[in-house]
């Protein structure tokens, strides 16, 4: 049986596209054109993969993905996003959006990353996260209820902020390459861009540096990945 995609998209031209164009390659596709249908049908389709545009009615796709987030973890979610800023690429990514694409986008690149997800989404087991809190400098992080400490400071993360902090805080010293991190949590080899990788190291970097702009904890690696000092 083909992987189900379901398409969140209110521009009627841009929607037809995605449904000839996925189609065409075999998977079965399922669209709505705003937030609530789009809430609706991944509750009764109960798709692979789901292709989110942002900037849609009723809810927004951030709205839609922070739902579909408080049930489900593990389904994956592409952001489709006409805007360019690198805030709203991190808002997504820290909603639980697994990868972003944005507009306008090309047919090849587009496959490649639906491909992709799909591919990881199959092969990994759910994130394993140890509940138990651990501490550096002035920072206690607690995976239990994913909040981050800092001084008389608190702030939220995602599961996997709170997994990629457990593994550089298990490696501590270690110049670890970006493909070893994904690897660790997704599961496998990842074959593409490592640039939602680096979106989550700068959210986390905002997070749990004094300056994230000259960060003391999270440390590029250049050519490698990062390195984690306590």
């Amino acid at each position: 049986m083909s992987e189900k995609i379901l398409i969140v998209e209110d521009d009627v031209s841009i929607l037809t596209g995605l449904v000839d164009l996925l189609s065409g390659e075999g998977y079965t596709v399922v669209s709505a054109t705003d937030g609530q249908k789009a809430i609706r049908s991944f509750q009764t389709e109960k798709p692979e993969l789901i292709l989110l545009d942002i900037m849609i009615p009723e809810k927004s796709g951030y709205d839609v993905c922070r739902e579909i987030r408080k049930t489900n973890t593990h389904v994956p979610i592409i952001m489709l996003t006409a805007k360019g800023q690198e805030v709203d690429k991190v808002v997504g990514l820290e909603l639980g959006a697994d990868d972003y694409i944005v507009k306008p986008f090309g047919v090849s690149e587009l496959l490649a990353r639906v491909r992709a997800v799909l591919r990881r989404s199959q092969k990994s087991p759910p994130l394993s996260i140890n509940t138990e809190p651990f501490s550096f400098g002035d920072i206690t992080i607690n995976p239990k209820t994913l909040k981050i400490h800092k001084g008389q400071k608190k702030t939220s993360m995602s599961q996997r902020e709170a997994h990629l902090l457990q593994i550089f805080y298990n490696r501590s010293g270690e110049a670890i390459d970006r493909n070893t991190l994904l690897d660790e949590i997704w599961g496998i080899k990842y074959e593409g861009t490592t640039r939602t990788l680096d979106q989550h190291i700068a959210k986390l970097r905002q997070k749990i540096e004094d300056d994230p702009a000259e960060p003391k904890h999270i440390t590029t690696v250049h050519g490698t990945g990062y390195r984690f000092n306590k």
